[in-house]
Formats: structure tokens, sequence, C-alpha cells
């Protein structure tokens, strides 16, 4: 019987089909791996950075947001408009005063944003969010 013609040659199978074929040595994979390893690990480092720094600033939006909400405020805000919260006598206080125009302990000025979150436009001076927020946390 005869071989069909679009056979392949045993001579160019990618495997060995005789015991006098050339042997198979697996080729050293250590480099190969290592370098893998290393290059999954920084990508996985930076993306898990990059997650707890959104998840911190998440945090910190929410607590802002929290306290200016708890503040007593004693008019309604509109959307766009700066102000400014107070630590006054140990409560939190909005107000349309600026700091420059009253001697209160200022904590940040704010703005309302179209999703009624607010965003801290600037900080006041000597205030540490950790001290802030120690009995805000999620």
């Amino acid at each position: 019987m005869s071989e069909p013609e679009n056979k392949p040659s045993r001579a160019f199978l990618p495997y060995p089909v005789s015991t006098l074929s050339p042997p198979i040595i697996p080729n050293d994979l250590t480099s190969f791996k290592s370098r893998g390893i290393s290059q999954v690990e920084r990508d996985l480092q930076q993306k898990l950075k990059e997650i707890r720094e959104t998840y911190l600033a998440t945090i910190d939006h929410f607590n802002w947001n929290k306290l200016v909400y708890e503040a007593e405020i004693q008019f309604e805000p509109i959307i766009g408009g700066i102000y400014h919260l107070y630590d006054v006598r140990g409560r939190k206080l909005l107000s349309m005063i600026s700091p420059d125009q009253w001697s209160q302990k200022h904590l940040a000025t704010v703005r309302l944003n179209m999703d009624r979150q607010w965003k801290i436009v600037e900080t006041g001076a000597g205030v540490d969010s950790r001290e802030l927020f120690g009995s805000f946390e999620m």
C-alpha cells in the first residue's frame, strides 16, 4: 500500500520519530520564569499601590463630606458656592465668612458640587485630617 501524497515527510516533524533522532533537551526556563515573576510582581505592586491611594482618597473625601454635612449650617448652600468650615469652641460650623475676616479655627474651604458632594478647595493651616477624622472612619 502506498502512502498518501499529502502526508509530510518524517524528517520535518517537530518531534523525534526514531531512536536515531537527536535527543530532545528541554530548555532552561529559569531566567524566563524569574523575569516573568519579577515583572508581574512589579506590575501588581504598582496596581495595589494605586488602588490603596484611590481607597484612601475616597475615605478622605467621605470623611470631609460627612464632617461638612454634620456641621451646623444656618443657611442653604448653593451649588458651586464656596464656603468655609470652622471649629468654633468644639462645634463645627459652615460659614460664608472667609478666614481672613474671622479669627475662628479654619478647618477647610469647600465648594458644593452638582452631585451635592463637598470638594475641598483648601484645608486650614495646621489641620491634620488624621486627628480630625479619628472618630469619622468608615
